[in-house]
């Protein structure tokens, strides 16, 4: 089964919902072009909802790498929330939780967003 992907701005935040299996292959190719088209749309914020990701390989993760170094070179963010149990504690073995910034929901993960415009607001008014 190949993931399938929802896309939805909130507060200016474009939030990937991706639900299924993100593995060596095809299958993978949905979320891959979700998150190319929105780096080319100019979308500088993206949050990837791993709420209902069942299953992701080494492939998977690096998919996961290569759209946030991609993202990282356009001056884009892309943050993670809702990863579950097991699917975090991957990214804690395979220390990619040193870079990708990972919420425990979804609102959390918008919220950082607005809170990070915010602080650069503050910072450069001083």
């Amino acid at each position: 089964m190949s993931v399938k992907v929802t896309i939805q701005e909130v507060d200016g935040v474009s939030v990937v919902g991706l639900n299924g299996r993100i593995v060596l292959g095809e299958e993978s190719g949905a979320m891959r072009e979700a998150v190319k088209g929105l780096i080319a749309a100019g979308k500088k914020k993206i949050v990837l909802d791993m709420s209902n990701v069942t299953y992701i390989d080494s492939a998977g993760l690096g998919l996961l790498v290569a759209s946030y170094v991609s993202a990282k070179t356009q001056g884009t963010s892309i943050k993670l929330c809702a990863l579950g149990h097991k699917f975090h504690e991957v990214l804690q073995i395979t220390r990619l939780l040193t870079i990708f910034e990972v919420y425990d929901t979804q609102a959390a993960a918008i919220a950082s967003f607005l809170e990070s415009n915010a602080s650069t607001a503050t910072a450069g008014k001083q």
